[in-house]
């Protein structure tokens, strides 16, 4: 039984983009036969995970196999299930006939009557971090073409009907014999169709569709992430005489945010506080996304670097209860532009300093210096 894809390159089934190079370049490393010569065992591995990511990383392959399994790559696969083999359109049509023109891409899908079904749209969308964490409804405003309201899509004019091609008497396709072999290829008058208008309707063109602006309403939960991919069904392009409509994907990128990087449900934030709160101890305050302010000890000696957690303070988790994390580390800021008398009493404070105030620089020069002289023996 072939290795699930997901499992082969170690990666769970919700993984992104990203995850997925990341553990692919990994295993290439490890298993490529550049660095394993003869090792025919590498070389079986390194083909398995190639052809894994190879279907991953696409997003159509993608989804067909999450929703067929390998079966979807295979004869009697998708095929079977549909009642029959592929037939003379292969894979590729039934893949269509499931995922459409993906983006506005690819061949259009007919429905009977002549209808092609209509064109998948696509619509960037850019939020700030504050929308992401609150959530928000956005209008927008995509042209598209909407089905013609003269001719109620059916592309003729009004009062007349399509009518049966009489190239390929309604079927699509025709025949050619040549020889020993019949080939059957689309039908050069209907375009595929089945039937022809003599009478296009005159707003459409007998295209059974216009061009025109909507405006439509998308809601954006809140915790929703980077790269989120919202799906608005029957709102992509109108199909072809009256064919049903594509959808419509809304794409999502969240802004970068001055103050505060995201991971997950989880934020992060760099705070710089002056040496001497560092050394003394203090207090400072931060804003965070939901609109509070909370306050930050900083216990005395406190070093560069350091992370204070401040729980519930994160990013909600979409359309889960729980929230992340907020963690502020604090960055250690060197004095500048020192006056006379700052500088004295700097220099008075380092005559005065031992190792115990500097414990870790004061063992790192001890071990340094044990090196250099087990160089002497």
């Amino acid at each position: 039984m072939k290795a699930d894809f997901y499992e082969m390159l170690g990666v769970q089934r919700g993984a992104d983009e990203k995850e997925l190079k990341s553990a692919f370049r990994k295993l290439a490393m490890q298993f490529h036969p550049d660095r394993n010569p003869g090792d025919v065992a590498c070389e079986h591995k390194f083909k398995e995970i190639n052809e894994a990511y190879e279907c991953l990383k696409d997003p159509q392959k993608r989804a067909a196999y999450d929703r067929f399994g390998h079966a979807a790559f295979e004869n009697g696969g998708m095929g079977a299930a549909r009642g029959g083999g592929f037939g003379a359109g292969g894979f590729s049509d039934i893949f269509e006939d499931i995922f459409g023109d993906m983006m506005g891409g690819g061949r259009q899908r007919r429905s009977s009557g002549g209808r092609e079904h209509g064109a998948d749209l696509r619509y960037n969308m850019e939020i700030t971090l504050e929308e992401a964490f609150n959530g928000k409804t956005a209008q927008i405003r995509v042209p598209a073409s909407i089905m013609c309201t003269e001719c109620s899509g059916s592309g003729a004019k009004p009062g007349t009907q399509p009518v049966t091609c009489g190239m390929c008497q309604g079927h699509g396709k025709v025949r050619a014999s040549q020889g020993f072999f019949s080939i059957e290829r689309t039908c050069p008058t209907c375009q595929g169709r089945g039937q022809t208008i003599k009478d296009p309707c005159p707003k459409c063109s007998g295209q059974g569709r216009v061009i025109e602006e909507k405006s439509l309403s998308v809601n954006i939960p809140a915790g929703i992430e980077d790269g989120t991919r919202i799906r608005l069904a029957n709102e992509g392009e109108a199909g072809l005489r009256g064919g049903p409509p594509g959808d419509l994907y809304i794409f999502l990128s969240v802004k970068p945010h001055d103050l505060f990087q995201r991971d997950g449900a989880d934020l992060y934030c760099q705070v710089p506080i002056s040496m001497t709160s560092a050394a003394l101890g203090g207090q400072f305050e931060v804003t965070t996304l939901d609109g509070t302010q909370t306050r930050v000890k900083v216990p005395e000696g406190t070093q560069n670097g350091r992370q204070f957690r401040l729980k519930g303070k994160g990013m909600p988790v979409l359309r889960q209860p729980q929230i992340g994390d907020l963690y502020i580390q604090v960055a250690i800021e060197t004095p500048q532009s020192l006056s006379k008398r700052q500088r004295e009493l700097l220099e008075e404070f380092e005559k005065l300093s031992s190792k115990e105030n500097s414990p870790q620089s004061s063992g790192f020069f001890s071990r340094m210096k044990d090196f250099f002289e087990s160089f002497g023996d």
